[in-house]
């Protein structure tokens, strides 16, 4: 097993499943240590639904999906508490309708206690943010006010971030940086609630990669529209935790094998020269046993669909699929 600082991984990630009851109910994690989420990204499982994404930072009325451009949609029925080892929902069809299967994606970044970066003043950066960073786990939550000007965002990692997950908060497409995407990527960018395939675009980070304290932003509007509120889900890699890489596919059920130096929990996929691919979820405690099974997709509103299987193993994945995505 690779070397990590993380003794526990549940501590800092976990997957939970539930079936709604149509009132509230406390969602409990199983993991082998508490985990109180400052991030859940849920989806029904048996139903078509959206993609639900609510954090400790915007707030838990909050919400913004995967798989459409909208911005934030404030609905007080859905998450009622982050608990000590879980979350509390009300009686929301979103997260709790009756007899239909849920699954709830969960991170820790610092417990809802940000941090504020005045550019000004710090020096890091040239646009204000607020973040809340678990630099253990390198992940965290940025919240910022666009200018309308290339500038760059502090970040709080102390990591440079392989990937960043941007949306502007009240509409325009989900922008999507991930360092493997291209030799150069900060000239490309992915979109998360498309299946554009990567694409050459100045304007999203003004063709500069992020540093250990801030990530570059253009003029963009998606990104860095004068006066938008954007939020930023970033994260940096950590040897024997998280893994952020590439491959290339074989169209062969014994396909390719991708190293990671740990068993996976969860996994995402996205192929970046095709404009008709989805991006792949699948994850452990929906398919505890190979190949997994149950693949939900980040950019569409479909429940559980059976194609694209993959065998989590000790020291990385590999594929057992023919499928295109």
């Amino acid at each position: 097993m690779a070397y990590t600082t993380i003794d526990d991984p549940s501590a800092h990630f976990q997957t939970k499943l539930w079936t709604g009851n149509d009132t509230s109910q406390s969602i409990t994690n199983d993991g082998n240590s508490n985990l109180k989420p400052d991030w859940i990204w849920a989806k029904k499982r048996s139903a078509n639904d959206a993609h639900n994404l609510v954090d400790t930072s915007r707030g838990l009325t909050n919400y913004i999906f995967s798989n459409v451009n909208n911005g934030d949609t404030t609905d007080s029925s859905k998450v009622q508490s982050m608990d000590a080892n879980g979350f509390s929902v009300g009686a929301s069809n979103s997260w709790n309708d009756n007899n239909v299967t849920y699954v709830a994606w969960q991170w820790k970044a610092n417990g809802g206690t940000t941090t504020t970066n005045d550019a000004s003043s710090t020096s890091v950066g040239t646009i204000d943010s607020v973040y809340q960073a678990n630099t253990t786990a390198g992940f965290s939550i940025v919240t910022y006010t666009g200018t309308g000007s290339n500038g760059s965002v502090a970040h709080g990692l102390g990591a440079k971030p392989n990937v960043i997950l941007l949306k502007d908060r009240a509409g325009f497409s989900w922008v999507v940086y991930h360092d493997k995407v291209a030799s150069d990527p900060a000239t490309d960018y992915l979109e998360f609630n498309g299946t554009i395939a990567a694409t050459d675009y100045a304007a999203h980070f003004n063709d500069t990669e992020p540093t250990s304290t801030v990530f570059s932003l253009g003029t963009d509007g998606a990104v860095n529209g004068s006066s938008r509120n954007v939020i930023a889900y970033c994260f940096a890699e950590k040897k024997g935790y998280s893994k952020f890489g590439s491959y290339t596919g074989t169209n062969d059920a014994d396909g390719a094998f991708v190293y990671t130096g740990f068993k996976p929990a969860w996994l995402m996929v996205k192929r970046t020269a095709d404009a008709t691919r989805a991006w792949v979820i699948h994850d452990n405690t929906q398919d505890p046993d190979n190949p997994t099974a149950n693949r939900l997709d980040a950019n569409t509103n479909e429940g559980n669909q059976s194609s694209g299987h993959f065998d989590f193993l000790s020291n990385g994945f590999k594929c057992r699929s023919t499928e295109g995505a």
